[in-house]
């Protein structure tokens, strides 16, 4: 059996003292990366120390607002929405490429790493809704490649292994009015230059209702399942349609939904939980273990069997309360990822 790889969602939370606009306006405006860097490179140390195999770039932005603002802004785009390739720097991505300079030149060899990219679809709702303009549409596609495809030109310290195309509300917004050839050419479009140049091409999907669209599409050959939260999802997938577009799945094995986890235990101790580490801990102490995650990718393995090709987390881990918390949670999943890795070698 081919080893299973590691690679996470991207998400983290921030130390309690930084907030999210706080850190957004010095990424947009570039005036303090000595600071923004600092703060990207101790959530990659978290991941590496971790065990993630294929780190994906610390995303600590709003996944929407990060493409979109250059895309609206007339001073970055040729004609409205289209943007120009000056303009598709993507910052995470030159933290990360500085960070890993050190252990490129003592190892001799590129580290590998993830890239995630809002997908077009995404944008387009968050920009227009349930409206239909296809022609724009077609420029969010093509600016989202222009993100990889900038990127992939920028860093020269590690390498681009697998780059996942966020798509949460394919299958589950209902004012998505696109006609499904558009998407299915969207997505192409968008994982274009990835997939052109070796990297393996993920859709990030919240529900795989329509998992065949992502099959469809020439440059998409991975499929994210959120399967720890909702198991019911591996239903969903059908190997043999896996087997016919020669696609592969992503499996979720730890569960990244901090709210009803919380509500749980909130429920369980009579009061509000969420600001007592102690209580919150068991989480990964009791909930999130590395033996419940290796059981759920043992039953997903008798389903998909070699389709799998990576496991992580269900999602980003955000929201989550504390960044050691987070961590502890990857720590648990990587655990479980090498247990399975050694039973089927």
């Amino acid at each position: 059996m081919t080893p299973i790889l590691y690679d996470d969602i991207g998400s983290f939370p921030l130390p309690p003292e930084i907030s999210k606009t706080t850190l957004s306006d010095a990424a947009f405006n570039r005036d303090n990366d000595s600071w923004l860097f600092s703060v990207l490179d101790n959530i990659m140390k978290y991941k590496i120390e971790a065990g993630v195999q294929i780190p994906n770039y610390a995303q600590a932005r709003d996944m929407t607002e990060q493409f979109l603002r250059p895309i609206r802004d007339e001073n970055c785009c040729g004609a409205p929405f289209d943007l120009k390739e000056e303009c598709a720097k993507t910052v995470e991505m030159d933290a990360l490429d500085l960070y890993f300079q050190e252990i490129k030149e003592e190892s001799g060899e590129k580290p590998q790493v993830r890239m995630c990219v809002t997908g077009p679809t995404e944008l387009y709702l968050k920009e227009f809704g349930g409206a239909v303009y296809t022609d724009i549409y077609r420029l969010f596609a093509k600016n989202v490649d222009l993100f990889v495809k900038t990127a992939m030109k920028r860093v020269k310290n590690c390498q681009i292994s697998t780059v996942s195309i966020d798509e949460p509300s394919i299958g589950i917004n209902p004012d998505l009015a696109l006609p499904a050839d558009e998407i299915i050419s969207a997505l192409t479009v968008a994982g274009k230059t990835a997939s052109q140049n070796g990297a393996d091409v993920e859709i990030h999907i919240h529900s795989p209702l329509y998992y065949e669209l992502a099959c469809q599409a020439e440059s998409i050959h991975v499929i994210g399942m959120e399967s720890a939260a909702t198991p019911s999802y591996a239903d969903m997938i059908d190997k043999k349609t896996l087997l016919e577009y020669d696609t592969y799945v992503r499996a979720g094995i730890t569960r990244t939904d901090i709210f009803s986890m919380a509500g749980a235990l909130n429920e369980k101790y009579g009061g509000n939980v969420w600001d007592k580490p102690e209580i919150m801990n068991e989480i990964i102490t009791e909930i999130e273990t590395p033996a419940v995650a290796e059981k759920r990718l043992e039953n997903l393995y008798k389903i998909f069997g070699d389709r799998i090709k990576y496991a992580g987390p269900d999602c980003g881990l955000g929201s989550w309360p504390s960044q050691e918390l987070a961590a502890a949670l990857l720590k648990n999943t990587g655990i479980a990822i090498k247990n399975f890795n050694e039973k089927h070698q």
